[in-house]
């Protein structure tokens, strides 16, 4: 969740995306429409909202959904997170009490790093739809905060059984580094054995998974380990949603250096005569 595993939630990121339209949110001509924030460029558009997410505003009048879906549209498509937080807050001030709004501040506000305000924003979204995908972000917010023990109360709610295996194991993900933060780095590879992990099988989050668990391991000083799980997450991230192939790359120079340190010559002993027959 926060920074690594790759720094993307999993819960609704699909519903929120927008879909370019020849450029960049900050693209193009602005415009004034939305109420007040961040101008709005005339590349976006409401229909590059997903039908999904789209489908929740039909409660709206039509140019006040037009109006909202925009926003959401160019907070999904907004690089700078500060920049995504202004445009869903602009939103919330069109529409506070629609679900999916408050689900987009809650989600710019946990990108933007702001963890109280995320925290509230997600939970007032759970209560106006119901859904309990938030439940990694909010755990994660309630770590971020310093709060470990209301994490954990989040990520054993009995309700996260009859989540989505996706969910569960952004969880887990949460679940291991609060256990790395309380100094226990092996907990925090337990926490990730999880059955998806060696079963063989590629699933759109294998990448998180695998590597969470590479870096648990780093931090548990299992390095050739870590190295390996680096380069799994590295093959199954087709999406480049982490930084992997880095990681992967960085340990692997790692090992090669301390390879070549192994045939240095140690300080005060002669050096091996070749011409000499070995003992």
């Amino acid at each position: 969740m926060r920074g690594r595993p790759g720094g993307r939630e999993g819960a609704r990121r699909s519903a929120l995306r927008g879909r370019p339209a020849g450029g960049s949110p900050r693209d193009g001509r602005p415009q004034q429409e939305g109420g007040p924030g961040p101008q709005l460029p005339a590349s976006i558009t409401a229909d590059q909202l997903d039908p999904e997410a789209r489908a929740e505003l039909r409660t709206l009048p039509g140019d006040l959904a037009d109006a909202v879906a925009r926003r959401l549209v160019a907070a999904a498509l907004a690089d700078d997170p500060q920049l995504a937080y202004e445009h869903a807050q602009a939103a919330r001030g069109l529409a506070a009490r629609v679900g999916i709004v408050r689900e987009a501040c809650g989600i710019a506000a946990y990108r933007a790093g702001h963890w109280s305000e995320a925290l509230a924003e997600l939970r007032t979204a759970r209560r106006l739809t119901g859904r309990g995908g938030y439940l990694p972000m909010m755990a994660d917010c309630e770590r971020a905060l310093g709060r470990p023990d209301r994490a954990l109360a989040i990520i054993n709610d009995p309700a996260a059984r009859n989540l989505e295996r996706a969910v569960q194991i952004e969880l887990r993900i949460v679940e291991s580094g609060i256990r790395r933060d309380e100094g226990r780095p092996a907990a925090g590879v337990v926490a990730l054995q999880v059955p998806e992990l060696t079963d063989g099988r590629e699933r759109p989050w294998s990448a998180r998974l695998f590597y969470a668990y590479a870096d648990a391991l780093l931090d548990a000083g299992r390095e050739e380990e870590a190295r390996e799980w680096f380069g799994r997450a590295a093959a199954a991230d087709e999406a480049g949603e982490t930084d992997a192939e880095d990681r992967f790359d960085s340990l692997d120079t790692a090992v090669i250096e301390d390879l070549g340190a192994d045939d240095e010559v140690i300080p005060g002993q002669p050096e091996a005569d070749p011409d000499l027959p070995s003992q």
